[in-house]
This record gives C-alpha cells, sequence and structure tokens, in this order.
C-alpha cells in the first residue's frame, strides 16, 4: 500500500542529489578551467517479500564529468597558460601530487611558481619550479617549459588520464588520480601562455535545469501529499 510513496520518495533524493551538483557547477561557473559534473540515474528494481509485484524505483547511479574544455581568454599575463588537449597540470597539495586546469598562477616570496590558493606547482619530476631572482621575460613554451632571461627554471609538469572520470574532485579545482591511472606524458596538449581556460560550464542551461527540477520536486511532493491524503480517508472510511 505504500510503494507508492516509497517510489515518489526515492525520486524526491534522486534530484535532490541531482540539485546539490548543478549549485555546485553554478559556484564555480567563473573558476578557471573547472569541468562541470553531471549525475546518471537507473531504474531499481525491487521485489518485495511476500508479494509478487515488483516495485521500479529511481536511483542515482553516480556522476560524471562534463569533458568538454571551456573558452580559452587571451590575457596576456605571462604566469597564465591554458591546456590545449586533455591533460591536466601537476600542483603539490597536503595530500600529494593532484591535478589541476586552472592555469591562472603566481610567484610567491620565495620565487616559486604557485597557484592563487599558494600550492606550488610541479615540473615533470615533480619537483617545484622556482625562478632565479630579478628574472625577467618570462616565457613558457608550448611544452611547458618556462624560460626567463637568466635560462630555463623548469617544466610544468603536464600528464594525460586513460580516463578522466576516474579522477576525483577535492575543491579549489584540483582533482586526486586514482591509484590505477597516475597519469602519462602528455601526447596531445599544449601549453599556451598569456591564456586562460574558462570554466565549462554553461549557466543559463544550469539554471534552467534548476528550475525544472524544482517543478519536478514540487509535483512528486503534491503527488505524496495526494497519496497520504487517500491513505488517510481509506483508513477513516475501514474504521467508521
Amino acid at each position: 500500500m505504500e510503494n507508492s510513496i516509497y517510489v515518489g520518495l526515492s525520486r524526491q533524493v534522486a534530484l535532490n542529489q541531482r540539485m546539490n551538483l548543478i549549485a555546485n557547477n553554478i559556484a564555480n561557473v567563473n573558476t578557471p578551467g573547472f569541468r562541470g559534473d553531471k549525475i546518471l540515474f537507473e531504474e531499481y528494481v525491487v521485489d518485495p517479500q511476500p508479494l509478487n509485484e515488483e516495485i521500479s524505483m529511481v536511483s542515482d547511479y553516480g556522476q560524471f564529468k562534463d569533458t568538454a574544455a571551456g573558452r580559452v581568454q587571451l590575457t596576456g599575463n605571462p604566469l597564465d597558460v591554458a591546456l590545449h588537449g586533455p591533460g591536466f597540470m601537476m600542483v603539490e597539495t597536503t595530500q600529494g601530487t593532484q591535478y589541476t586546469r586552472a592555469g591562472n598562477f603566481a610567484i610567491n616570496a620565495n620565487g616559486e611558481l604557485v597557484t592563487p590558493s599558494g600550492h606550488n606547482v610541479l615540473d615533470n619530476g615533480q619537483g617545484r619550479i622556482v625562478l632565479p631572482k630579478n628574472a625577467t621575460e618570462i616565457t613558457i613554451t608550448n611544452n611547458g617549459q618556462v624560460v626567463t632571461n637568466q635560462g630555463v627554471a623548469g617544466q610544468i609538469g603536464v600528464v594525460e588520464f586513460t580516463n578522466v572520470q576516474t579522477l576525483t574532485p577535492t575543491g579549489n579545482g584540483f582533482y586526486k588520480a586514482s591509484a590505477n591511472d597516475a597519469g602519462a606524458p602528455p601526447k596531445q596538449t599544449q601549453v599556451k601562455q598569456g591564456s586562460l581556460e574558462g570554466s565549462n560550464v554553461e549557466a543559463v542551461l544550469e539554471m534552467t535545469d534548476m528550475i525544472e527540477i524544482s517543478r519536478q520536486f514540487q509535483s512528486m511532493q503534491k503527488s505524496l501529499q495526494n497519496e497520504h491524503d487517500r491513505q488517510r480517508n481509506m483508513i477513516k472510511a475501514l474504521t467508521e
């Protein structure tokens, strides 16, 4: 008798999960290199005992990353870089090496190339990139070499993954790689100086999805209320 309520609740749970993903996408619409997340649903069939009829419920199967590249904008800043291709840049964090496509870098007080949050950008040997004091005319080549008037300071570490869906977002535009795919030297990726890749999130589309989810949630809420009223009236009629 309560199967319809369970089905409705499963749908609302799935809609809530999708709404959380969309909210996170919208919050990162201006984050350089951000890749939007999507959610997957599947039909979950339950065979309750001792009843013979099956219950078809909604299950959020998981999520996946939209791998489309964001729009690239020219900034003219010599420390800004965008990746053309599927690669990711290596960054040193307290949780170990992580990966990002956000190339809005800076130089800290120690002359190290860092992210806006202060994490060191790693070279292809996973060492820190340190620019000489009073270095000028900073040039970053297509293969990621950081060159100044005093010579080569290092090479931005870029790797490509067999399956980017195995990467786990950790915040600040960083991703953690799985143990089964630690990345390989780039074959299809080039580094472009003086430009930044933006988020691939389309704010208008995400807002449209958010409105549609809100409507679906309200519609399901109304259906659940109607089912509750039906059961209450039935019980009342049987007890009178």
